[in-house]
Protein backbone atom coordinates (compact mmCIF):
# COMPACT_ATOMS: atom_id res chain seq x y z
CA UNK A 1 0.00 0.00 0.00
CA UNK A 2 1.71 3.23 -1.18
CA UNK A 3 2.24 6.04 1.32
CA UNK A 4 0.34 8.53 -0.87
CA UNK A 5 -2.71 6.24 -0.72
CA UNK A 6 -2.31 5.88 3.03
CA UNK A 7 -2.24 9.66 3.45
CA UNK A 8 -5.43 10.00 1.37
CA UNK A 9 -7.14 7.29 3.45
CA UNK A 10 -5.99 9.01 6.64
CA UNK A 11 -7.66 12.24 5.51
CA UNK A 12 -10.83 10.32 4.67
CA UNK A 13 -10.89 8.64 8.08
CA UNK A 14 -10.47 12.05 9.73
CA UNK A 15 -13.34 13.52 7.70
CA UNK A 16 -15.72 10.62 8.30
CA UNK A 17 -14.94 9.86 11.94
CA UNK A 18 -17.00 11.52 14.67
CA UNK A 19 -15.24 14.36 16.48
CA UNK A 20 -14.11 13.43 19.96
CA UNK A 21 -12.86 16.72 21.33
CA UNK A 22 -13.27 15.64 24.96
CA UNK A 23 -11.72 12.21 24.28
CA UNK A 24 -13.75 10.92 27.24
CA UNK A 25 -14.40 7.56 25.58
CA UNK A 26 -10.74 6.54 25.84
CA UNK A 27 -8.05 6.97 28.46
CA UNK A 28 -5.11 6.11 26.19
CA UNK A 29 -4.18 7.87 22.95
CA UNK A 30 -1.18 6.40 21.17
CA UNK A 31 1.57 8.31 19.41
CA UNK A 32 3.92 6.18 17.30
CA UNK A 33 7.30 7.81 16.72
CA UNK A 34 9.71 6.86 13.92
CA UNK A 35 8.54 3.23 13.62
CA UNK A 36 11.61 1.61 12.08
CA UNK A 37 11.14 -1.81 13.69
CA UNK A 38 8.25 -4.20 13.09
CA UNK A 39 7.60 -4.35 16.84
CA UNK A 40 5.94 -0.93 16.54
CA UNK A 41 3.20 -2.52 14.45
CA UNK A 42 2.90 -5.67 16.59
CA UNK A 43 1.75 -3.53 19.50
CA UNK A 44 -1.29 -2.77 17.29
CA UNK A 45 -1.97 -6.31 16.11
CA UNK A 46 -4.78 -6.37 18.69
CA UNK A 47 -7.35 -3.81 19.82
CA UNK A 48 -7.77 -2.58 23.40
CA UNK A 49 -11.02 -1.09 24.77
CA UNK A 50 -9.30 1.75 26.60
CA UNK A 51 -7.14 2.78 23.62
CA UNK A 52 -8.40 5.26 21.02
CA UNK A 53 -8.60 3.82 17.51
CA UNK A 54 -6.92 6.98 16.16
CA UNK A 55 -3.14 6.74 16.33
CA UNK A 56 -0.89 9.66 15.43
CA UNK A 57 2.31 8.64 13.65
CA UNK A 58 5.27 11.05 13.54
CA UNK A 59 8.15 10.02 11.29
CA UNK A 60 10.36 11.00 8.39
CA UNK A 61 8.96 9.96 5.04
CA UNK A 62 10.60 6.80 3.72
CA UNK A 63 10.63 3.02 3.66
CA UNK A 64 10.43 2.55 7.44
CA UNK A 65 7.16 4.50 7.60
CA UNK A 66 5.80 2.80 4.49
CA UNK A 67 6.44 -0.68 5.87
CA UNK A 68 4.86 0.24 9.19
CA UNK A 69 1.72 1.48 7.46
CA UNK A 70 1.60 -1.64 5.29
CA UNK A 71 1.59 -3.81 8.42
CA UNK A 72 -1.18 -1.79 10.07
CA UNK A 73 -3.19 -1.95 6.84
CA UNK A 74 -2.74 -5.74 6.79
CA UNK A 75 -4.10 -6.00 10.35
CA UNK A 76 -7.06 -3.78 9.45
CA UNK A 77 -7.95 -5.82 6.38
CA UNK A 78 -7.31 -9.39 7.52
CA UNK A 79 -10.27 -11.75 7.36
CA UNK A 80 -10.16 -12.98 10.94
CA UNK A 81 -10.68 -10.44 13.72
CA UNK A 82 -9.52 -7.35 11.77
CA UNK A 83 -8.34 -4.31 13.69
CA UNK A 84 -9.83 -0.83 13.27
CA UNK A 85 -6.87 1.51 13.58
CA UNK A 86 -7.03 4.94 11.98
CA UNK A 87 -3.50 6.20 11.48
CA UNK A 88 -2.97 9.96 11.18
CA UNK A 89 0.46 10.56 9.68
CA UNK A 90 2.71 13.54 10.37
CA UNK A 91 5.86 13.57 8.21
CA UNK A 92 8.67 16.06 8.06
CA UNK A 93 12.23 16.84 9.04
CA UNK A 94 11.24 18.08 12.49
CA UNK A 95 8.65 15.41 13.21
CA UNK A 96 9.77 14.81 16.80
CA UNK A 97 9.66 18.48 17.79
CA UNK A 98 6.23 18.67 16.16
CA UNK A 99 5.08 15.67 18.21
CA UNK A 100 6.21 17.28 21.46
CA UNK A 101 4.57 20.58 20.55
CA UNK A 102 1.23 19.11 19.46
CA UNK A 103 0.86 16.33 22.06
CA UNK A 104 -1.85 14.53 20.11
CA UNK A 105 -1.76 11.65 22.60
CA UNK A 106 -0.51 10.61 26.02
CA UNK A 107 1.44 7.39 25.32
CA UNK A 108 4.46 7.37 23.01
CA UNK A 109 5.32 4.02 21.39
CA UNK A 110 8.97 3.67 20.38
CA UNK A 111 10.34 0.83 18.26
CA UNK A 112 12.96 1.86 15.76
CA UNK A 113 16.51 3.11 15.39
CA UNK A 114 18.14 2.51 18.77
CA UNK A 115 20.79 5.19 18.26
CA UNK A 116 18.01 7.79 18.60
CA UNK A 117 15.69 5.96 20.97
CA UNK A 118 17.17 6.89 24.34
CA UNK A 119 17.03 10.59 23.47
CA UNK A 120 13.42 10.16 22.30
CA UNK A 121 12.60 8.50 25.62
CA UNK A 122 14.17 11.28 27.71
CA UNK A 123 12.56 14.12 25.77
CA UNK A 124 9.15 12.42 25.83
CA UNK A 125 9.02 11.90 29.59
CA UNK A 126 10.46 15.39 30.12
CA UNK A 127 7.39 16.64 28.21
CA UNK A 128 5.06 14.71 30.49
CA UNK A 129 4.31 11.86 28.08
CA UNK A 130 4.15 8.18 29.03
CA UNK A 131 6.45 5.87 27.05
CA UNK A 132 6.15 2.24 26.01
CA UNK A 133 9.50 1.40 24.44
CA UNK A 134 10.78 -1.60 22.58
CA UNK A 135 14.07 -2.99 23.83
CA UNK A 136 16.81 -1.95 24.09
CA UNK A 137 16.20 1.41 25.76
CA UNK A 138 19.97 2.04 25.85
CA UNK A 139 22.77 0.59 23.71
CA UNK A 140 25.89 2.03 25.34
CA UNK A 141 27.21 3.53 28.58
CA UNK A 142 26.30 7.08 27.52
CA UNK A 143 22.76 5.94 26.74
CA UNK A 144 22.51 4.28 30.14
CA UNK A 145 23.28 7.59 31.87
CA UNK A 146 20.56 9.26 29.79
CA UNK A 147 18.15 6.47 30.68
CA UNK A 148 18.83 6.96 34.39
CA UNK A 149 17.89 10.61 33.98
CA UNK A 150 14.78 9.61 32.06
CA UNK A 151 13.54 7.44 34.92
CA UNK A 152 14.13 10.32 37.34
CA UNK A 153 12.16 12.62 35.05
CA UNK A 154 9.35 10.07 34.68
CA UNK A 155 9.02 9.87 38.46
CA UNK A 156 9.03 13.65 38.78
CA UNK A 157 6.37 14.07 36.08
CA UNK A 158 4.31 11.10 37.27
CA UNK A 159 4.42 9.31 33.93
CA UNK A 160 5.05 5.67 33.06
CA UNK A 161 8.24 4.50 31.34
CA UNK A 162 8.21 0.79 30.51
CA UNK A 163 9.92 -1.55 28.09
CA UNK A 164 8.43 -4.37 26.01
CA UNK A 165 9.53 -7.63 27.62
CA UNK A 166 7.60 -10.18 25.56
CA UNK A 167 9.58 -13.20 26.78
CA UNK A 168 7.97 -12.98 30.22
CA UNK A 169 4.82 -14.30 28.52
CA UNK A 170 6.33 -17.38 26.85
CA UNK A 171 4.61 -20.27 28.64
CA UNK A 172 7.71 -22.45 29.06
CA UNK A 173 9.49 -19.54 30.74
CA UNK A 174 6.44 -18.78 32.89
CA UNK A 175 6.33 -22.39 34.10
CA UNK A 176 10.09 -22.52 34.59
CA UNK A 177 9.69 -19.57 36.95
CA UNK A 178 6.68 -21.13 38.70
CA UNK A 179 8.50 -24.43 39.27
CA UNK A 180 11.61 -22.67 40.55
CA UNK A 181 9.47 -21.21 43.33
CA UNK A 182 8.41 -24.69 44.51
CA UNK A 183 11.07 -25.94 46.97
CA UNK A 184 9.55 -29.44 46.89
CA UNK A 185 10.47 -29.62 43.19
CA UNK A 186 13.43 -27.32 42.69
CA UNK A 187 14.96 -26.95 46.11
CA UNK A 188 16.80 -23.63 46.12
CA UNK A 189 18.79 -21.95 43.38
CA UNK A 190 22.43 -22.98 43.25
CA UNK A 191 25.09 -20.28 43.31
CA UNK A 192 27.10 -21.92 40.56
CA UNK A 193 30.58 -21.07 39.34
CA UNK A 194 31.99 -19.21 36.33
CA UNK A 195 32.62 -22.59 34.66
CA UNK A 196 29.20 -24.00 35.61
CA UNK A 197 26.73 -21.13 36.07
CA UNK A 198 23.54 -21.62 38.05
CA UNK A 199 21.58 -19.96 35.25
CA UNK A 200 22.29 -20.18 31.52
CA UNK A 201 20.24 -18.57 28.78
CA UNK A 202 21.12 -18.77 25.10
CA UNK A 203 19.26 -17.26 22.17
CA UNK A 204 19.76 -17.87 18.45
CA UNK A 205 18.20 -15.41 15.99
CA UNK A 206 18.11 -14.96 12.23
CA UNK A 207 18.20 -11.93 9.95
CA UNK A 208 15.94 -13.64 7.39
CA UNK A 209 12.61 -14.44 8.99
CA UNK A 210 8.82 -14.34 8.59
CA UNK A 211 6.60 -11.90 10.51
CA UNK A 212 2.81 -11.99 10.29
CA UNK A 213 3.11 -14.48 7.43
CA UNK A 214 5.44 -12.40 5.25
CA UNK A 215 9.22 -12.29 4.76
CA UNK A 216 10.45 -9.48 6.99
CA UNK A 217 12.05 -6.52 5.19
CA UNK A 218 14.83 -5.19 7.40
CA UNK A 219 15.83 -1.52 7.31
CA UNK A 220 19.44 -1.05 6.16
CA UNK A 221 20.41 0.52 9.48
CA UNK A 222 19.41 -2.68 11.31
CA UNK A 223 22.74 -4.15 10.17
CA UNK A 224 24.69 -1.20 11.61
CA UNK A 225 25.67 -1.93 15.21
CA UNK A 226 26.08 1.80 15.81
CA UNK A 227 22.36 2.29 15.10
CA UNK A 228 20.72 -1.00 16.07
CA UNK A 229 23.13 -1.75 18.90
CA UNK A 230 25.43 -4.73 19.14
CA UNK A 231 23.98 -8.13 19.93
CA UNK A 232 25.36 -7.95 23.46
CA UNK A 233 23.09 -4.96 24.25
CA UNK A 234 20.13 -5.90 22.04
CA UNK A 235 18.62 -9.39 22.31
CA UNK A 236 20.53 -10.10 25.53
CA UNK A 237 18.22 -7.51 27.12
CA UNK A 238 15.51 -10.18 27.17
CA UNK A 239 17.85 -12.79 28.62
CA UNK A 240 19.17 -10.55 31.39
CA UNK A 241 15.59 -9.54 32.20
CA UNK A 242 14.55 -13.19 32.52
CA UNK A 243 17.48 -13.99 34.81
CA UNK A 244 16.30 -11.24 37.18
CA UNK A 245 12.59 -12.04 36.79
CA UNK A 246 12.97 -15.79 37.36
CA UNK A 247 15.77 -15.99 39.92
CA UNK A 248 14.58 -13.14 42.14
CA UNK A 249 10.83 -12.83 41.51
CA UNK A 250 9.38 -9.49 42.61
CA UNK A 251 12.64 -8.45 44.27
CA UNK A 252 14.44 -5.21 43.47
CA UNK A 253 17.96 -5.44 42.05
CA UNK A 254 20.45 -2.71 42.92
CA UNK A 255 22.89 -2.64 40.02
CA UNK A 256 25.54 -0.85 42.09
CA UNK A 257 25.60 -3.62 44.70
CA UNK A 258 24.09 -6.74 43.17
CA UNK A 259 25.67 -6.98 39.69
CA UNK A 260 29.29 -8.06 39.19
CA UNK A 261 30.55 -8.53 35.65
CA UNK A 262 33.16 -11.25 35.24
CA UNK A 263 33.75 -11.49 31.50
CA UNK A 264 32.13 -10.51 28.22
CA UNK A 265 32.87 -11.07 24.57
CA UNK A 266 31.50 -10.05 21.19
CA UNK A 267 31.94 -11.43 17.69
CA UNK A 268 30.72 -10.81 14.18
CA UNK A 269 28.30 -12.41 11.72
CA UNK A 270 29.24 -12.24 8.04
CA UNK A 271 26.61 -11.15 5.52
CA UNK A 272 27.18 -11.11 1.76
CA UNK A 273 25.88 -8.35 -0.49
CA UNK A 274 23.45 -10.85 -2.03
CA UNK A 275 22.04 -11.71 1.40
CA UNK A 276 21.83 -8.01 2.26
CA UNK A 277 19.81 -7.36 -0.92
CA UNK A 278 17.40 -10.18 -0.08
CA UNK A 279 16.39 -8.86 3.33
CA UNK A 280 16.52 -5.10 2.61
CA UNK A 281 15.62 -4.80 -1.07
CA UNK A 282 18.59 -2.43 -1.44
CA UNK A 283 21.17 -3.25 -4.11
CA UNK A 284 24.26 -1.69 -2.52
CA UNK A 285 25.64 -1.28 0.96
CA UNK A 286 24.95 2.29 2.16
CA UNK A 287 27.88 4.52 3.04
CA UNK A 288 27.33 4.20 6.81
CA UNK A 289 28.09 0.46 6.57
CA UNK A 290 31.36 0.81 4.66
CA UNK A 291 33.30 0.85 7.92
CA UNK A 292 32.18 -2.77 8.48
CA UNK A 293 32.76 -4.14 4.95
CA UNK A 294 35.70 -6.31 3.87
CA UNK A 295 36.64 -7.33 0.33
CA UNK A 296 33.92 -4.96 -0.97
CA UNK A 297 31.22 -7.59 -0.58
CA UNK A 298 31.11 -9.00 2.97
CA UNK A 299 29.49 -7.08 5.79
CA UNK A 300 30.72 -7.96 9.29
CA UNK A 301 28.12 -7.27 11.98
CA UNK A 302 28.78 -7.31 15.73
CA UNK A 303 25.49 -9.08 16.36
CA UNK A 304 26.77 -11.75 18.78
CA UNK A 305 27.73 -11.54 22.42
CA UNK A 306 28.14 -13.35 25.72
CA UNK A 307 28.03 -12.04 29.29
CA UNK A 308 29.23 -13.90 32.39
CA UNK A 309 28.28 -12.21 35.64
CA UNK A 310 26.93 -12.66 39.14
CA UNK A 311 23.62 -11.30 40.37
CA UNK A 312 23.20 -11.31 44.15
CA UNK A 313 26.04 -13.85 44.23
CA UNK A 314 24.46 -16.21 41.68
CA UNK A 315 26.57 -17.01 38.61
CA UNK A 316 24.73 -16.43 35.31
CA UNK A 317 25.63 -16.61 31.64
CA UNK A 318 23.64 -15.16 28.76
CA UNK A 319 24.56 -15.32 25.10
CA UNK A 320 23.03 -14.39 21.74
CA UNK A 321 23.98 -15.57 18.27
CA UNK A 322 22.67 -14.20 14.97
CA UNK A 323 22.79 -16.32 11.83
CA UNK A 324 21.56 -15.23 8.42
CA UNK A 325 18.79 -17.80 7.94
CA UNK A 326 17.46 -20.72 9.93
CA UNK A 327 17.48 -24.23 8.44
CA UNK A 328 14.19 -25.17 6.78
CA UNK A 329 11.46 -25.89 9.32
CA UNK A 330 13.25 -24.10 12.15
CA UNK A 331 13.40 -20.54 13.45
CA UNK A 332 14.69 -18.47 16.34
CA UNK A 333 15.50 -20.68 19.32
CA UNK A 334 15.86 -20.31 23.06
CA UNK A 335 17.73 -22.57 25.50
CA UNK A 336 17.64 -22.06 29.25
CA UNK A 337 18.69 -23.91 32.40
CA UNK A 338 18.15 -23.06 36.05
CA UNK A 339 20.07 -25.35 38.43
CA UNK A 340 18.47 -26.09 41.79
CA UNK A 341 19.57 -28.14 44.78
CA UNK A 342 16.95 -30.81 43.95
CA UNK A 343 16.39 -30.49 40.18
CA UNK A 344 17.33 -28.57 37.06
CA UNK A 345 14.68 -26.78 35.02
CA UNK A 346 15.59 -26.72 31.34
CA UNK A 347 13.98 -25.24 28.25
CA UNK A 348 15.14 -26.90 25.04
CA UNK A 349 14.25 -26.13 21.43
CA UNK A 350 16.31 -28.44 19.26
CA UNK A 351 15.58 -31.12 16.70
CA UNK A 352 14.27 -33.51 19.36
CA UNK A 353 11.67 -30.86 20.29
CA UNK A 354 10.88 -30.18 16.60
CA UNK A 355 12.34 -26.71 17.19
CA UNK A 356 9.55 -25.73 19.55
CA UNK A 357 10.34 -24.75 23.16
CA UNK A 358 9.73 -27.53 25.69
CA UNK A 359 10.27 -27.55 29.46
CA UNK A 360 11.91 -30.37 31.42
CA UNK A 361 12.45 -31.17 35.10
CA UNK A 362 15.78 -33.01 35.17
CA UNK A 363 17.74 -34.95 37.72
CA UNK A 364 20.37 -32.67 39.29
CA UNK A 365 23.88 -34.09 39.29
CA UNK A 366 24.80 -35.68 42.62
CA UNK A 367 21.30 -35.28 44.09
CA UNK A 368 18.79 -37.87 45.27
CA UNK A 369 16.35 -39.19 42.64
CA UNK A 370 13.30 -37.02 42.06
CA UNK A 371 10.19 -38.26 43.87
CA UNK A 372 7.49 -38.74 41.24
CA UNK A 373 4.66 -38.61 43.77
CA UNK A 374 5.86 -35.26 45.10
CA UNK A 375 6.26 -33.92 41.56
CA UNK A 376 2.74 -34.97 40.61
CA UNK A 377 1.32 -33.31 43.73
CA UNK A 378 3.07 -30.04 42.91
CA UNK A 379 1.98 -30.14 39.26
CA UNK A 380 -1.61 -30.67 40.43
CA UNK A 381 -1.32 -27.44 42.42
CA UNK A 382 -0.17 -25.58 39.31
CA UNK A 383 -3.01 -27.08 37.28
CA UNK A 384 -5.43 -24.75 39.06
CA UNK A 385 -3.63 -21.86 37.40
CA UNK A 386 -2.58 -23.65 34.20
CA UNK A 387 -5.23 -26.30 33.44
CA UNK A 388 -4.06 -29.26 31.40
CA UNK A 389 -0.34 -29.20 32.15
CA UNK A 390 1.05 -32.62 33.00
CA UNK A 391 4.21 -34.67 33.41
CA UNK A 392 5.59 -37.31 31.06
CA UNK A 393 8.56 -39.48 32.06
CA UNK A 394 11.62 -39.07 29.84
CA UNK A 395 15.28 -39.93 30.17
CA UNK A 396 16.80 -38.24 33.23
CA UNK A 397 13.56 -36.63 34.35
CA UNK A 398 10.15 -35.42 33.24
CA UNK A 399 8.80 -33.44 30.33
CA UNK A 400 6.21 -30.82 31.30
CA UNK A 401 3.51 -31.16 28.64
CA UNK A 402 1.60 -27.95 27.93
CA UNK A 403 -1.78 -27.60 26.17
CA UNK A 404 -1.70 -25.73 22.86
CA UNK A 405 -3.98 -22.97 24.12
CA UNK A 406 -1.09 -21.66 26.25
CA UNK A 407 1.29 -21.58 23.27
CA UNK A 408 0.39 -18.18 21.87
CA UNK A 409 3.59 -17.40 20.00
CA UNK A 410 5.90 -14.40 20.01
CA UNK A 411 3.63 -11.99 18.14
CA UNK A 412 0.72 -12.52 20.55
CA UNK A 413 2.96 -11.62 23.47
CA UNK A 414 2.97 -7.97 22.39
CA UNK A 415 -0.71 -7.74 23.31
CA UNK A 416 0.12 -9.19 26.74
CA UNK A 417 2.78 -6.53 27.31
CA UNK A 418 0.38 -3.79 26.20
CA UNK A 419 -2.31 -5.11 28.53
CA UNK A 420 0.14 -5.05 31.44
CA UNK A 421 1.23 -1.52 30.53
CA UNK A 422 -2.41 -0.39 30.38
CA UNK A 423 -3.05 -1.93 33.80
CA UNK A 424 -0.13 0.01 35.26
CA UNK A 425 -1.26 3.16 33.46
CA UNK A 426 -4.84 2.92 34.67
CA UNK A 427 -4.23 1.77 38.24
CA UNK A 428 -0.82 3.37 38.82
CA UNK A 429 0.23 0.06 40.35
CA UNK A 430 3.52 -0.76 38.64
CA UNK A 431 5.49 -2.80 41.19
CA UNK A 432 8.28 -0.96 42.99
CA UNK A 433 10.87 -3.45 41.70
CA UNK A 434 10.27 -2.76 38.00
CA UNK A 435 12.26 0.49 37.69
CA UNK A 436 15.37 -0.61 39.63
CA UNK A 437 15.33 -3.87 37.68
CA UNK A 438 15.12 -2.07 34.35
CA UNK A 439 18.12 -0.02 35.41
CA UNK A 440 19.96 -3.16 36.53
CA UNK A 441 19.21 -4.82 33.21
CA UNK A 442 20.54 -1.97 31.07
CA UNK A 443 23.54 -1.48 33.33
CA UNK A 444 24.42 -5.16 32.85
CA UNK A 445 24.21 -5.03 29.05
CA UNK A 446 25.87 -1.67 28.47
CA UNK A 447 28.67 -2.26 30.99
CA UNK A 448 29.25 -5.70 29.43
CA UNK A 449 29.70 -4.04 26.04
CA UNK A 450 32.38 -1.78 27.49
CA UNK A 451 34.09 -4.80 29.05
CA UNK A 452 33.90 -6.83 25.82
CA UNK A 453 35.49 -4.01 23.83
CA UNK A 454 38.39 -3.92 26.28
CA UNK A 455 38.78 -7.69 26.26
CA UNK A 456 39.36 -8.23 22.53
Amino acid sequence: MKLRSVLMMTALFAACSPKKDDKSAFSVHLITVDPGHFHAALVQKSMYPEVDTVVHVYAPEGDDLQQHMDRIHAYNTREENPTEWKEKIHVGTHFFDEMLEQKKGNVVVLAGNNQKKTDYIKRSVDAGLNVLSDKPMAIDATGFETLKSAFESAKKNDVLLYDIMTERYEITTVLQRELSMLPEVFGTLEQGTPENPAVTKESVHHFYKYVSGNVLVRPTWFMDAAQQGEGIVDVTTHLVDLVQWECFPEKAIDYKKDIRLQSAKRWQTDMTLSQFKTITGVNQFPDFLKKDIVQDSVLKIYSNGEINYTIKGVHAKVSVTWNYKAPEGTGDTHFSTMRGTKANLSIKQGAEQQYKPELYIEQATGQAPLNEQVLQQQIEKLQAKYPGIALKKVKNGWWVTIPDNFKEGHEAHFARVMEKFLEYFKNKNMPAWEVPNMLAKYYTTTAALELAKKSK
